[in-house]
Order: C-alpha cells, then sequence, then structure tokens
C-alpha cells in the first residue's frame, strides 16, 4: 500500500477555514447502531489539520475513539450556497493542552478566551487529517 499525499485545501476555500469567517463545522459520525450523528462545532486549521475540541464521555469523544473517520462540512455564514466538504481521519487526540485550545476557540468564535470550566469536565482535542474535499460555490 503507498501513502497517498494528503490534499491540498482548495485556494477558492481557504477563506471558510481561516479565523476571520467564524464559520462553524458540522461534524458527522456513525452511532454503534449505524445511526447518523451530526453536530455543529467550532474548529480550527493549523495549515495541515483540522483541530476540534470536546469534553472526554460525550457522544463525540465516544464515537472519534471508537471509529476515528469523520466527515465535516464547513458553510460560508454569507452564501449558504457556497461550502466546503472535508473527509478524513484522526490522527491525533490529546488532553494535554485541551482546555488552552478551547480557550483560543472561544476567542475565535466568541471575542473573549473565557471559556467556562466545568468541575469534573476533562476537554480533549482531536486533529483531522484531511483525505478529500469536495467544494461548492
Amino acid at each position: 500500500m503507498t501513502d497517498q499525499p494528503t490534499p491540498q485545501l482548495p485556494e477558492t476555500h481557504k477563506d471558510l477555514v481561516g479565523q476571520e469567517k467564524r464559520a462553524f463545522a458540522a461534524l458527522g459520525l456513525v452511532l454503534k447502531s449505524g445511526e447518523p450523528q451530526v453536530t455543529p462545532m467550532w474548529f480550527d486549521f493549523d495549515g495541515t489539520h483540522f483541530i476540534f475540541n470536546t469534553a472526554r464521555g460525550r457522544v463525540k469523544d465516544r464515537i472519534m475513539r471508537r471509529r476515528p473517520v469523520v466527515a465535516f462540512s464547513v458553510q460560508d455564514p454569507q452564501n449558504p450556497y457556497r461550502y466546503i466538504q472535508v473527509r478524513g481521519r484522526v490522527v491525533d487526540e490529546t488532553e494535554e493542552g485541551a482546555y488552552d485550545q478551547i480557550c483560543d476557540l472561544a476567542q475565535k468564535y466568541q471575542g473573549q478566551r473565557d471559556y467556562p470550566k466545568n468541575p469534573g469536565e476533562q476537554r480533549v482535542t482531536y486533529r483531522i487529517a484531511p483525505e478529500r474535499y469536495t467544494t461548492m460555490g
């Protein structure tokens, strides 16, 4: 088996994953029962990986640990007919620095770093390596 090169993010849709748009990702996963589950999510993109953050034990966390394949779309907030769809794999999962990372996302989406710390909650960060892009608009 040969390694496939990481696909390049299409230039025409780079703005959707940057800091300025604050577009949400609709993260699609498959439950153990086979039913689809979709969640609107904050996300970040470091130029290579898409980064999601959740709390340990939530449905998203349990699914991505069990089956590390994801699909999500990011819709342009100014033009709902323009979007990018990403399919990829979880390549890293860590609790280290996860609270700081959710604070970074709070800054991006809400303009302030103060993300509530819930007692007993452990944040976890997932890094997704894109394997395929599809665009519209």
